[in-house]
C-alpha cells in the first residue's frame, strides 16, 4: 500500500497475457523447471567458483582491472548484458526477439531466427559471468535483478527452440515470465517467494499455476543439487550463518585462522635423511612438513615412520626426504569453515591437519585445539 501511494499502481514489469493456460502445457513447464533450475545451479556454482579465482588476486586494484577489463570485453560483445536489464526483461516478456541486436555488432543478423537463439544462448550464459565479474572486481550490486534477467532469457530461449524445431506452438512471452519465477527460486532456494513475487511484480496471476510448477519443480532440482542457496553460500562463508543445531552453531563462531599452530620444524624435499635427523634433534613434534623455498607444501615425515632408520649412519647422504615423505589424505584448506573441519577430522582419525593456502604451506590445526576452543565457546554460552 505504501508503494502504491507514492509510486502508483504500474508493475515493475507489465506483461500481457495472451492466452489462457491449456493443461496439455504442463509438461513443457515441467521441463522449464528442470532447465532452469541447471541454470541456477550454473548461476551458484559459478559465482562461488568466481570468488575463488578472485580470491587469488592481491589487491583490489588488480582486482578491479582483471575485473573491468573482462566485464568491458563483455559488453562490447553483448550490449544486452549492461546494466540491470530491465529494458530487455520487458521485450522479452512481450515475446520479442529484435532486442538481441540492438547496438551489438550483430546488428547487420537482424531477423534471422537461428542467429537470435545463439545469441540468446550467450547473453544467457554471459550474464552470470558478467554479474560475477561485477561483484568480483568491487562493483555493489545485488543478485535479484541479474536473476531475473536470466531467467526471463532462460524461459524465451527453451519456449524459442521448441517453436524452431516445430516440437511445440509455445507462448514465448508466457514462458519469459514463468522463467523468471524458476530461477528466483532455484537461485535463493524461496520458491514461495518467486511465486507470488513475480506474479505481483508483473501482474501475471493469470498464470499462477504454471509459475507454481517451474518455480516449485527448479526449487527442488536445485536444493537437490546444491543444498544452499547463493546466500547462505556467502553467509556460511563469512562464519554469519548460525544454526538451529547447537554443536553446528558453535563451529560457525570458530575459524581456522586462529587455529593454526606454526611451531613445526620444516624440511625441505631435496635435503638429506642426515640434515632431517639434525632438525628432529632441535624439535619437540613428532611431525615434520616437506615445504620448499617457495613455502609450497610436497608432504609429511611422522618420526615413527623413520624411526627404524635414523640410526642407519651409512643412509645420511644417500637418502633423500622426498624419499621417506608422503602426502596426507585429508588437507585443510585456509578458506575451510570449522564444520568442513571437524567432518576431515572425523573421517580421517588424524590428531593434526596440515592448513594450505592455494598450495602453500600455512602450519597444522590439531584435534585438541579445535575441541580445547570448542569447550571454551560452550562454556561462555553455558555462563551466559
Amino acid at each position: 500500500l505504501t508503494s502504491y501511494a507514492f509510486l502508483g499502481q504500474d508493475v515493475l514489469y507489465p506483461s500481457v497475457v495472451e492466452h489462457i493456460f491449456k493443461m496439455k502445457e504442463t509438461p513443457y513447464y515441467f521441463g522449464l523447471g528442470l532447465f532452469t533450475a541447471l541454470v541456477s545451479v550454473y548461476f551458484i556454482k559459478f559465482y562461488v567458483f568466481s570468488g575463488k579465482v578472485f580470491g587469488k588476486i592481491k589487491g583490489w586494484v588488480p582486482k578491479f582491472l582483471v575485473g573491468a577489463s573482462l566485464l568491458g570485453g563483455l559488453i562490447f560483445l553483448f550490449p544486452s548484458l549492461y546494466g540491470e536489464g530491465y529494458e530487455d526483461v520487458n521485450m522479452a516478456l512481450s515475446g520479442k526477439l529484435d532486442f538481441l541486436f540492438n547496438n551489438s555488432l550483430f546488428y547487420d543478423l537482424k531477423g534471422q531466427l537461428h542467429i537470435a537463439l545463439l545469441l540468446l544462448f550467450g547473453i544467457l550464459m554471459l550474464k552470470v559471468v558478467a554479474t560475477s565479474l561485477t561483484f568480483r572486481a568491487g562493483g555493489v550490486g545485488g543478485i535479484f535483478a541479474p536473476t531475473l534477467f536470466i531467467g526471463t532469457m532462460a524461459g524465451l530461449l527453451f519456449a524459442s527452440v521448441l517453436n524452431y524445431f516445430g516440437l511445440a506452438d509455445l507462448t514465448l512471452s508466457s514462458f519469459a515470465l514463468a522463467g523468471m519465477a524458476g530461477m528466483l527460486a532455484g537461485v535463493v532456494h524461496a520458491p514461495l517467494t518467486a511465486i507470488f513475487l513475480i506474479a505481483e511484480i508483473t501482474n501475471g496471476y493469470q498464470l499462477m499455476f504454471p509459475i507454481m510448477i517451474v518455480a516449485t519443480t527448479s526449487y527442488g532440482i536445485a536444493k537437490f543439487i546444491v543444498p544452499k542457496s547463493i546466500y547462505t553460500i556467502q553467509m556460511k562463508k563469512r562464519g554469519d550463518m548460525i544454526t538451529h543445531h547447537k554443536d553446528k552453531a558453535l563451529l560457525t563462531l570458530m575459524n581456522v585462522t586462529s587455529l593454526i599452530e606454526k611451531n613445526f620444524s620444516i624440511i625441505g624435499p631435496d635435503q638429506t635423511l642426515g640434515e632431517l635427523i639434525n632438525v628432529i634433534k632441535d624439535s619437540s613434534r613428532n611431525i615434520f612438513p616437506v615445504v620448499d623455498k617457495d613455502n609450497n607444501f610436497y608432504g609429511i615425515i611422522f618420526l615413527d615412520q623413520i624411526r627404524h632408520i635414523m640410526f642407519q649412519t651409512e643412509m645420511y647422504e644417500t637418502t633423500l626426504v622426498k624419499d621417506l615423505m608422503f602426502m596426507p589424505t585429508k588437507i585443510v584448506e585456509f578458506d575451510d569453515d570449522m564444520e568442513t573441519v571437524a567432518s576431515k577430522f572425523q573421517h580421517s582419525g588424524k590428531y593434526n591437519l596440515v592448513v594450505l593456502n592455494d598450495g602453500k604451506y600455512m602450519g597444522f590445526v590439531s584435534r585438541a585445539n579445535v575441541f580445547s576452543q570448542y569447550r571454551k565457546l560452550l562454556k561462555d554460552f553455558s555462563d551466559d
